[in-house]
């Protein structure tokens, strides 16, 4: 049985970092894509970054290129999300995907098997 789980949520200032983890059993991250979505109030699950099981060429989003980073460890099959320069617009809860096709990412969120139960993240202004 697959379980993920998300942690480093948190309050922050507009301008600061937070690191986000995922944590996985049930599955090796070495062989899965992975993405990590947001979704605000309102707003429809949107992918923030994604990649395939190399992690050669990673997606970002527009609206966090250049501030967020997705990568893993896979001795500890963890992904994680590091993001910098907090807007307040980045306030959601933010989730973690992995799914078995690994040779390409994707950015819809349909196409992911697996999914943790997300964890807040809020920037303050």
């Amino acid at each position: 049985q697959v379980h993920m789980a998300e942690s480093g949520g948190g309050l922050v200032q507009a301008g600061g970092s937070l690191s986000l983890s995922c944590v996985a059993s049930g599955l090796s991250f070495s062989t899965y894509g992975v993405g990590w979505f947001r979704q605000a109030p309102g707003k429809e699950r949107e992918c923030v970054a994604a990649e395939d099981w190399s992690g050669s060429s990673p997606y970002y989003g527009d609206h966090v290129k250049g501030r967020f980073t997705i990568s893993r460890d896979h001795a500890k099959n963890t992904v994680y999300l590091q993001m910098n320069s907090l807007k307040p617009e980045d306030t959601a809860v933010y989730y973690c995907a992995a799914r078995e096709y690994r040779y390409s990412f994707t950015y819809f969120a349909s196409e992911y098997e697996y999914w943790g139960q997300g964890t807040q993240v809020t920037v303050s202004s």
